[in-house]
């Protein structure tokens, strides 16, 4: 027996607590012209809705016209504005390389949600069931999905593919398609009828008319032991995002074409966790991007790796790659410009420095070098700070200069006395990224380079007992 008072004051809190819906803003409804598109636009107009109706031909059906004049005739009769759109989806799946399934979707929402921003509306509405959770729920099981695919459809969610800010909302979740039905005989709606719907040829169809039916034979409630189960799977899902949220707070931050984590935290969360944070990365760079197991698991091996000295890059999926760089695991899109503010880096190609001085060096770092009267050798030899060095002042020809690399630039480091190494050698063993090398900061004596900044000093400037007089540099940000 369909109960009307009761779908309607249900349907009516759905709309306004789940669907999150207004009656200020314009609405968007997908009518095919099937019961339960019937169904849901009739529910919405006796509710008060403002609505636009959207109804999209897919050319995959000689009678498919058909079904859009019906529906802009029953538009009309109802005073209500309709939309028609058409492509021919067969051609775009061809084209794409999508299946027929796939291609329809994507076509048919790309229309529904231009339409939205066209006419400012609040949201785009379309007449999932219970019977459509049941049928998603248990695709997502046969793909192998994860808890966000397993919980479901939600009343209302963004789908970044098609709209990063306008919502779709389906306030038909809780009905079943006996009760869409039996809402249009209760109204006078008549339905045309989709023989599509019968075919094989589709993977949701097969799960309709031949999985389900085999199910119930094992449990004859199976749908609610499905429905039952993504509800459950919903609210886990909901803390799941609580804690991805929490954590992403803390350790990620997101710039054009990458997300960096922090390499101290990210390691120390649980498997599951890592690989939700690194699918929402993924996600941020690309909302459409395929996210499979496999490449979560990829990522979590580098996060694993991270305490290693060397940790080559990986690629992802779709030009999206990973890899560490100093206290960062970065995950960028292939167009993405890195930052260089970790680095000490020239402003132009050489600058004159005097004792003492401030040297103001690019993305907000200087360097600072004076006289140190009162050091302790112990102080300079237990030193651990890379960006800090000191320098015997008497072995050092004036004035001195700051610039950057040239191509056969060579060093004789502290400790090897006489044999010297490329500058690009020891850029390559401290692992220094390619981007970075060009305005590296050089500190030179004449014409004998005394420090690369952060990386090594010269051995002939060292300070030793016999030393008068000492120079301090140092670099920061």
């Amino acid at each position: 027996m369909y109960k009307e008072y009761w779908v309607m004051s249900n349907f009516k809190s759905i709309l306004t607590e789940s669907c999150a819906l207004t009656k200020t803003r314009p609405l968007i409804v997908g009518v095919s012209g099937g019961a339960d598109s019937l169904c849901l636009m009739d529910l919405l107009r006796e509710a008060g809705y403002a609505l636009i109706v959207a109804h999209f031909d897919h050319q995959l059906r000689e009678e498919s016209h058909d079904d859009a004049n019906m529906v802009k005739r029953l538009c009309a009769s109802f005073n209500l504005e309709c939309v028609i759109g058409t492509e021919n989806v067969r051609a775009y799946s061809q084209d794409k390389k999508l299946s027929i399934e796939e291609a329809a979707r994507e076509l048919r929402y790309q229309f529904m949600f231009n339409l939205a921003r066209e006419k400012n509306a609040q949201a785009v509405a379309v007449g999932h069931t219970a019977d459509d959770q049941v049928e998603t729920v248990l695709m997502h099981i046969l793909r192998g999905s994860s808890l966000n695919g397993l919980k479901g459809m939600s009343h209302r969610a963004v789908i970044q593919t098609f709209d990063a800010q306008i919502p779709i909302v389906r306030p038909l979740l809780e009905m079943t398609r006996a009760e869409t039905v039996a809402h249009c005989v209760a109204h006078h709606l008549h339905p045309h009828y989709d023989a599509s719907n019968d075919s094989l040829e589709y993977k949701r169809n097969k799960i309709r008319h031949q999985l389900i039916p085999a199910l119930e034979t094992y449990n004859p409630k199976v749908r609610e032991a499905l429905l039952r189960m993504s509800q459950t799977l919903k609210d886990d899902a909901d803390l799941v995002d609580s804690l991805v949220d929490s954590a992403w707070q803390d350790c990620a931050s997101t710039q054009s074409g990458f997300v960096a984590f922090d390499v101290d935290l990210l390691p120390n969360y649980a498997a599951g966790l890592q690989r939700h944070l690194v699918k929402r990365a993924m996600r941020t760079l690309l909302p459409d991007v395929d996210v499979t197991y496999e490449i979560l698991h990829r990522a979590v091996n580098v996060v694993a790796s991270a305490g290693r000295e060397s940790i080559p890059r990986t690629d992802l999926k779709s030009g999206l790659y990973m890899f560490r760089e100093g206290n960062r695991i970065y995950i960028c899109r292939k167009d993405a410009e890195l930052p260089l503010n970790l680095f000490p880096q020239m402003k132009g190609k050489e600058i004159a420095v005097a004792v003492p001085s401030v040297v103001e060096l690019a993305n907000g770092w200087k360097l600072i070098i004076e006289y140190a009267e009162h050091v302790r050798a112990q102080e300079i030899f237990e030193n651990e700070n890379p960006l800090e060095a000191w320098f015997d002042a008497d072995a050092l020809t004036n004035p001195l200069c700051v610039r950057i690399p040239r191509r056969a630039d060579r060093i004789i480091p502290l400790g090897m006395e006489s044999h010297s190494k490329k500058i690009s050698d020891l850029f390559v063993n401290e692992k220094i990224p390619q981007r970075a090398r060009e305005n590296w900061v050089l500190l030179c004596s004449g014409a004998d380079i005394i420090w690369a900044a952060g990386i090594r000093a010269a051995h002939f400037c060292r300070v030793t007992e016999k030393t008068k007089r000492v120079i301090h540099v140092v670099t920061q940000a």
